[in-house]
């Protein structure tokens, strides 16, 4: 058995062709979509990119693992205490730790660990290639790396492989040689004119006024990331800057797979394909980030291709990220580990049946602290600290129908707000029921001073909100956040 694990980071699903994307920016990834299973309602639990690779590997929710933001306690796994043993739990139940218990020699190639200290993710590799840019890489930098192991070992059974690309990720990084080949097609219809107008007027983090996070900085090494954007020319070369990221990448999968194909293996490989997180590209006035626990940034795409089991099968379930470790191990027929927090859908790759979860609960705490419920046909999203974007402290949006977060409905549904808040409630006692620690690592990050991407930027914000003709804004954050001006 060989399975190879692409994990692209910052990657929508929307802006792939598979999942309807009117660009083609994924030729390479549609065609292992059409020979597989497309999860359309797959979410990480815990956004952004450490919480995300936390419960991917530990199986585990933030909650439960502790690691729910980019800073301070709520960045490293929760101490095992007086109950651990000679070797602690990441030793023996992270993914790659299962995998290679059931035989299979697991390799990484990936910066991921040294760009968080997040040391543990090593655990159960075999090997570990570092790219050694701390996820500034293009893809360029990684696939010499995958290239030459697939050419020494891909003839040998029973591996897995995870390669680590960033290229959607900010800044946008495209070599300027590989041009713009997006530069004649039109924009996604809903960000017009009228649309980016209303958003520079709004206030927060990676708004369109200050795309660098607290003002409109550029770097001249990133020529397609601009820092601010005035009109319709800047936010098309935004778009097609994060656009020209992922078709990039899309050309070093495809060879890849021609490596693949001429060691004899490319016909019985298991290919995964999904992200860490999403990428805002206008929702909530959001520009180039994945700063909440809205329904763009939690949604990632999951692309299964299992030779013999469902191809071209679109499964509508509602999934984790931290669902894949049971996956596996239901498809290997062994038995799930008992930290983890997942629940397998292999009956979806078997047989196309639906099974998928009632609801999720979605979680932030490294730019804003919110956590949201995903049911039916909604998002509800429960703000704790704004991140400088003085949301409310609830909001509601119908994703089949406004997907891109265009309208709160909060204050019209109080019913489906209360039915969201229960399930909301229902998760966290559960939660809290099943682990031996007293804390919700949420209320840890709020303790310290908030998510680590918000803390002490606040005054020096003001500043610029003055600058910029939004000084309306600077009294409401001023009594929203305190603390920040003591």
């Amino acid at each position: 058995m060989r399975i190879l694990f692409l994990d692209l980071d910052t990657l929508r699903p929307d802006h792939l062709g598979c999942y309807g994307y009117h660009r083609n920016t994924s030729p390479t990834i549609d065609r292992i979509a059409s020979e597989g299973v497309r999860f359309n309602n797959y979410y990480c639990s815990d956004a952004p990119c450490l919480p995300s690779r936390a419960a991917l590997m530990t199986g585990k929710f933030g909650i439960h693992s502790g690691i729910v933001g980019h800073g301070g306690t709520a960045a490293d796994l929760r101490l095992e205490g007086a109950s651990r043993g000679f070797a602690d739990l990441c030793g023996r139940h992270n993914l790659p730790a299962f995998l290679r218990q059931v035989g299979l020699r697991t390799v990484t190639i990936s910066p991921f660990a040294e760009r968080h200290s997040a040391w543990w993710f090593y655990a159960g590799f075999n090997e570990m290639y570092n790219t050694g840019q701390r996820g500034m890489e293009s893809a360029e930098a990684v696939t010499p790396t995958a290239v030459d192991w697939i050419r020494r070992n891909a003839g040998q059974d029973n591996w897995f492989l995870h390669i680590n690309y960033w290229d959607p990720h900010t800044p946008y990084r495209a070599p300027a040689e590989f041009g713009n080949p997006f530069a004649d097609d039109p924009l996604p219809d809903w960000l017009t004119e009228e649309v980016l107008m209303q958003h520079r007027q709004m206030v927060g983090p990676h708004k369109a006024r200050e795309i660098s996070m607290y003002d409109n900085k550029t770097n001249p090494r990133y020529p397609r990331h601009p820092g601010e954007l005035y009109d319709m020319d800047s936010l098309r070369q935004l778009i097609d800057g994060y656009d020209c990221g992922i078709r990039y990448m899309d050309g070093h999968i495809e060879r890849l797979m021609n490596e693949l194909d001429a060691a004899g293996v490319l016909d019985d490989l298991i290919i995964i394909i999904s992200a860490d997180h999403g990428e805002n590209m206008g929702e909530l006035g959001i520009y180039a980030e994945h700063a909440t626990a809205d329904y763009v940034t939690t949604r990632i795409p999951m692309i299964i291709r299992w030779p013999g089991m469902q191809a071209g099968h679109v499964d509508n379930g509602l999934h984790y990220n931290l669902d894949l470790a049971p996956t596996l191990a239901d498809m290997l027929s062994r038995r799930p580990s008992e930290v983890w927090d997942g629940q397998s859908y292999a009956a979806a790759l078997r047989h196309g049946e639906d099974c998928g979860r009632d609801f999720l609960v979605l979680s932030q705490c490294a730019h804003v602290c919110q956590r949201a419920v995903r049911f039916g046909d909604w998002i509800y999203i429960r703000t704790y600290h704004d991140g400088y974007h003085l949301f409310d402290d609830e909001m509601l949006f119908n994703v089949a129908t406004d997907p891109h977060e265009r309208n709160d409905v909060a204050s019209a549904h109080p019913d489906i707000c209360k039915e969201a808040v229960y399930m909301l409630t229902a998760w966290h006692d559960e939660m809290m029921q099943t682990m031996p620690y007293a804390e919700d690592p949420l209320w840890t990050v709020m303790r310290e001073g908030g998510p680590h991407h918000a803390r002490g930027h606040l005054p020096r914000y003001c500043e610029y909100l003055e600058r910029t003709g939004r000084g309306w804004a600077v009294p409401l954050l001023k009594e929203r956040h305190p603390q920040e001006f003591a």
